[in-house]
């Protein structure tokens, strides 16, 4: 029997959290020791600077990561001595299988444990997504760099086919990276591409705003991994996808500093509690505060001896008339639980000070997740008010396909 990828994203389990029923999609991550696995896991999700990966101690177990994206995500970043047998959990499980290589490594251990597993997971899930990346390139020069690439890609498909000839047919995906540039970030996203089931439509809300707003190139990132999630159809450039990552890295250093002074909870009203009815035994009302003149004062000091300001109260007075609460009335309690409105900040950046000009826009569309977008800058700051139509159009979208993509997960 066959499983599909969304069958393996279906039997994945929860996290180590037994109160959490979300149902996350499983990643494999998988190399020898020192190949990098580690390390591109907490450059990747845990911001760490790259610089700081050479204090990173070797994966002696397990370590199961949760990640909340698009999608919910569960990486398994796995020791060097690991095996079919010791995974401890079937390959049909998985979605992706991630296999590290050092470029450096052209020799037959790395290749022989790369074909172990795929063809394992080949019998369990023939669906699986198998990506190998060819780490650590900046090691070398560009021209050992790119040999080294094409030999190891042709060893594991040698390794393959004399292993059986039924194995032709299976796609291997192979990316050169390093956690020192942006091609990480680019192949893990191409990665990702392949997990999200509403990439499609994620696309196509893309292309509406990039028509309607005139805009050459859009992402849709996530903010923290700086991972993008989906872009419009034209080709991505990685010149501007680079671009793209490192406006997001700062503002993401300098967001920390910023926040929404009218959102704040010190700046925020609240209906004030109702007033209780007046007592029986309180007969005389409350005296405003008169701005008259003395002699003013004193005629009504005078007046006052004789003149009753208010009529006495009657023996058997009637009950005073309270208010009944309507029911669409909110109780000071309830308005105190009002449900805070969330602050979606915005930037840009002029990227060619030249006439016409090129901007670059950022938008939050959920908490996770922000569209970036190159725009002319006369259609920047001409047509402010349809552009930002246009991405409340497109954050209601991506929220809607988040909250259905949310609930099926969690089985309502």
């Amino acid at each position: 029997m066959t499983s599909t990828p969304n069958d393996a994203t279906t039997r994945a389990s929860s996290m180590t959290n037994p109160a959490d029923a979300l149902v996350r999609t499983k990643i494999l991550l998988l190399g020898l020791r020192r190949s990098g696995k580690t390390s591109i896991q907490q450059v990747l999700f845990n911001n760490l600077p790259p610089k700081e990966c050479f204090y990173l101690d070797a994966t002696m177990r397990i370590v199961k990561h949760a990640y909340d994206t698009i999608i919910p995500l569960e990486i398994w970043d796995c020791p060097g001595n690991t095996t079919v047998e010791s995974l401890g959990a079937p390959l049909s499980q998985f979605a992706t299988l991630i296999f590290v290589i050092d470029i450096r490594d052209l020799y037959n251990q790395p290749i022989a444990k790369l074909v172990e597993f795929i063809i394992a997971a080949y019998h369990d899930n023939p669906n699986i997504n198998l990506e190998v990346f060819v780490h650590k390139a900046e090691r070398l020069h560009e021209d050992d760099k790119f040999e080294n690439f094409r030999q190891i890609n042709e060893r594991v498909t040698d390794r393959l086919m004399d292993e059986s000839q039924e194995y032709e047919q299976l796609q291997l995906n192979f990316h050169l990276t390093s956690i020192h540039d942006h091609s990480l970030h680019e192949a893990f996203s191409r990665v990702l591409h392949k997990l999200i089931d509403s990439l499609p439509y994620l696309e196509d809300l893309l292309n509406v705003f990039c028509a309607n707003s005139q805009s050459p190139k859009a992402f849709l990132f996530d903010a923290r991994s700086r991972l993008y999630v989906a872009t419009d159809l034209s080709p991505v450039d990685s010149a501007t996808h680079n671009l793209c990552c490192d406006n997001l890295a700062m503002l993401n250093s300098f967001g920390a500093l910023y926040k929404s002074v009218s959102a704040s909870p010190a700046r925020r009203r609240f209906p004030s509690t109702a007033t209780p009815p007046p007592s029986v035994v309180s007969t005389t009302p409350a005296t405003p505060v008169s701005h008259s003149s003395d002699i003013d004062s004193e005629k009504q000091s005078d007046d006052s001896h004789s003149t009753p300001h208010s009529p006495l109260p009657s023996p058997h007075p009637d009950p005073p008339k309270s208010k009944s609460p309507s029911p669409s009335d909110p109780s000071p309690n309830q308005a105190r639980k009002l449900p805070r409105e969330r602050f979606y900040p915005s930037a840009a950046t002029s990227l060619h000070p030249a006439t016409p000009g090129t901007t670059l826009t950022c938008h939050m569309i959920t908490p996770e997740l922000v569209l970036l977008a190159l725009l002319p800058t006369p259609v920047f700051e001409g047509k402010r008010g349809l552009i930002d139509y246009n991405v409340v159009f497109f954050r209601e979208g991506v929220q809607e396909i988040c909250s259905v993509e949310r609930e099926a997960r969690m089985g309502v």
